[in-house]
């Protein structure tokens, strides 16, 4: 497995971003090693968040809660996917899959961290990902809050947003990471932010895992990963701890995704799950402070 690590001096001077870089080497199921980068912010001793991003985006998505969280009393782990941010990105896309994804952060996060009676958080992909890593370690965890993803096994179609999106992503001759994430939000990105999101991307050779993401999320019953969400939806059907949806209004890729979690999750009963109003796709651009505020107030209420 070849791989590509973005130099340091790519992300200096980001906007609102100066949490001290965290990095472990994984094993990267070929026999090689994989450098993942995490923030790891806050009290040692507070309660533990796990925050994951999506696609294209990492960690610098969650800038602006991260310091509500910490202010808290949390302490926040922010990791940057495989292929993402400051992690190590391999550049075939054929690297990458969705298991092996999951793979990679349990042993960067769960096993590496060892987290215990954590709170999870995550929106596009970061629950794709996360919604697997926690029902794996289920005791590891006392609470889920989610936005804007899903759990797809293939069995029901998606919406016609997301496979024009994964279209886009096969086809197109342009992939420009700040551009596409300015393109799911409701506020306009400053340009220091649009160059933030590109900042881990020097040339296209580092996009394979950018790239072929959308083609992960199982469309099929026979996809590959299918199977192994499946089993993670038995552990959600019987899942009693709180699970807390918080999605977006103005998102058309997961516009009533929340539906299946909320028929099924015994958890998600008498929680206060809210439309976040006026925001897109990428909802932590567009309401930072809703979602930090969510998250605190779970954890208060479990709390009490």
């Amino acid at each position: 497995m070849q791989v590509a690590r973005t130099p340091d001096e790519r992300f200096e001077a980001l906007p609102d971003f100066s949490f001290a870089p965290h990095y472990v080497e994984i094993d990267d199921g070929e026999g090689g090693r994989l450098r993942v980068h995490y923030v790891d912010e806050g009290p040692r001793d507070g309660h533990t968040v796990l925050l994951l991003h999506g696609e294209p985006s990492w960690c610098f998505l969650y800038r602006h809660i991260i310091p509500q969280l910490v202010d808290g009393g949390c302490r926040v782990i922010a990791p940057d996917l495989v292929g993402f941010g400051k992690s190590d990105k391999p550049t075939e896309k054929s690297d990458y899959t969705y298991n092996r994804h999951v793979n990679w952060m349990q042993a960067a996060i769960i096993d590496h961290l060892d987290i215990s009676d954590a709170t999870f958080f995550g929106q596009d992909w970061g629950g794709l990902i996360g919604l697997r890593l926690v029902a794996e370690n289920a005791s590891r965890f006392a609470r889920v809050v989610i936005s804007n993803t899903g759990l797809p096994t293939g069995d029901h179609p998606l919406t016609e947003a997301f496979m024009a999106w994964q279209h886009y992503s096969k086809t197109s001759p342009e992939f420009e990471i700040g551009w596409l994430i300015n393109a799911a939000t409701v506020r306009e990105l400053l340009a220091d932010e649009v160059a933030a999101y590109d900042a881990p991307f020097p040339d296209d050779s580092y996009k394979a895992g950018a790239r072929i993401f959308p083609s992960l999320v199982p469309t099929a019953p026979d996809d590959p990963t299918a199977s192994a969400n499946r089993a993670a939806w038995e552990i959600f059907d019987r899942w009693e701890k709180p699970f807390l949806c918080c999605f977006s209004d103005r998102d058309p890729v997961t516009r009533g995704g929340d539906g299946a979690f909320l028929s099924r999750v015994p958890g998600t009963a008498g929680q206060p799950h809210e439309t976040i109003e006026n925001a897109h796709h990428f909802v932590q651009e567009d309401s930072p402070n809703d979602v930090a505020r969510i998250i605190l107030q779970a954890i208060a209420q479990d709390s009490r």
